[in-house]
């Protein structure tokens, strides 16, 4: 057993020095897994690499005893899901002020309206993903740990209990749908 797992049991078991001793151990892979998820999103993004580990640290941490981290893998799964989560809220606000919020704006230049296409990408994959995991949600699972939390397909598929020809056949099943999704 891992140091980093050995201290989420002692966080699952309410010890509130836990998260002290644990947010250093795993902050620059945090790190890295939020820098992978803000290089998708275009400029002009309001949110960085750096405070979206902090927010996403912050929801993790606030009931440590609820989640199911048994293990590394598990922890940096939830950490991906929280920071994607974290983007979706944003998209969705700021879909919601492009959508007429507290102000109207009277031009739209080239930038904004990129901007705007990757909110509305933003949400179309959100709304994909949540169909996926009313039709299938291991592979639902599957796409958050490969895409979202960087693991490879196989250790993917390891988390799932899914054998390497499984997984693979589970992600193509899971790129086929989203993609017919994202097309409608």
């Amino acid at each position: 057993m891992t140091i980093v797992t050995t201290i989420l049991k002692r966080m699952q078991a309410g010890d509130s020095q836990a998260a002290d001793e644990l947010l250093p151990l795993v902050y620059d892979e945090l790190r890295r897994i939020a820098a992978r998820h803000m290089r998708a999103e275009k400029a002009g993004h309001t949110l960085q690499a750096t405070a979206l580990v902090h927010e996403a640290w912050m929801r993790l941490a606030a009931n440590p005893s609820s989640a199911a981290w048994e293990t590394r893998q598990r922890f940096f799964a939830a950490a991906a899901e929280s920071m994607r989560r974290i983007l979706v809220d944003a998209a969705r606000k700021k879909s919601a002020m492009k959508r007429g919020g507290a102000f109207t704006r009277s031009t739209l230049d080239a930038s904004e309206q990129h901007i705007s296409n990757r909110v509305d990408e933003v949400l179309a994959v959100s709304e994909a993903l949540t169909k996926l995991e009313k039709e299938d949600p291991v592979a639902a699972e599957l796409v958050k740990f490969h895409y979202f939390a960087g693991f490879s397909l196989e250790e993917s598929g390891e988390l799932l209990d899914l054998s390497r020809a499984s997984a693979y056949r589970v992600w193509t099943f899971a790129k086929t749908f989203l993609r017919a999704e994202l097309s409608k």
